[in-house]
């Protein structure tokens, strides 16, 4: 009689153990799921306007516009759905779409981080007064355009799946004609590097030898990358976080390393 009852409280007690872990397991499967939506939530209409204002630019067939089918494979590596896609593409032939003008704004963040912020807005006004309020708050600055333009390179990137096909320096061997400067390996990924104004040469010599190109972008590379404490980072990444959450931000660098 015992050992029944110990048995059944032995019983109890994991099932009471194995609720607790499921339940642990399901909050963070949804803290996970949450993040992620809210990620997408932030960053499609951010490569949804990138979308509509290279068909703007230079026409709805990505064929033909190469600014247009840049943005579109950005995109896509995103898992961005193809609905989304097609309706921002649309949007560039609606009339009452709103004329976006692309701005770069210059700061000066906490502990000495540099940033370059890239937006695209229909509202310049709006946007600069957003950009110096998150500096602000930090205890930054936004400066003079062209005050820090020195302290980044501005390069072409391309991210693509590393397979067994692609052999980095024969490949760094056929893009050095393109423009390509560096070729660099991180786990199952290469990045090619170049000038920013070689983007179109790799792109058009990758498509040639029908190389699949996952995303690529201008990024703007710190010349001389600081480094900072966990503690400096929890503050600068509270400010980044402000500004890349505006939805008028597309792009956010510094010279953190």
């Amino acid at each position: 009689m015992t050992c029944t009852c110990r048995n059944a409280k032995k019983k109890t007690i994991f099932v009471e153990i194995n609720k607790i872990t499921m339940g642990r397991a399901f909050e963070y499967r949804r803290a996970a799921k949450e993040k992620r939506w809210d990620k997408m939530s932030k960053l499609f209409p951010k490569l949804g306007k990138a979308i509509t204002m290279a068909a703007k630019e230079g026409g709805e067939d990505p064929a033909t516009n190469a600014k247009l089918r840049t943005a579109i494979q950005n995109a896509k590596a995103e898992n961005m759905p193809k609905d989304n896609i097609e309706a921002a593409v649309k949007r560039a032939t609606q009339k009452d779409i709103s004329s976006f003008t692309e701005v770069i704004y210059e700061g000066k963040g906490p502990h000495g981080v540099l940033v370059m912020v890239e937006c695209a807005t229909d509202n310049p006004t709006r946007t600069v007064a957003n950009v110096k309020s998150y500096f602000n708050k930090a205890g930054g600055s936004v400066v003079p355009n062209g005050s820090l333009e020195f302290m980044f390179n501005r390069k072409s990137v391309f991210e693509i799946i590393k397979t067994d096909a692609i052999d980095p320096e024969e490949l760094e061997l056929e893009l050095i004609d393109a423009g390509c400067e560096e070729i660099e390996v991180v786990e199952d990924k290469v990045f090619v590097y170049g000038d920013y104004t070689s983007f179109g040469t790799i792109a058009k010599a990758l498509e040639d030898m029908n190389i699949e190109v996952q995303k690529s972008n201008l990024q703007r590379i710190p010349t001389s990358p600081i480094e900072l404490t966990d503690e400096q980072m929890n503050d600068v990444e509270k400010m980044l976080d402000k500004i890349e959450d505006d939805d008028d931000i597309q792009q956010v660098f510094t010279n953190i390393a």
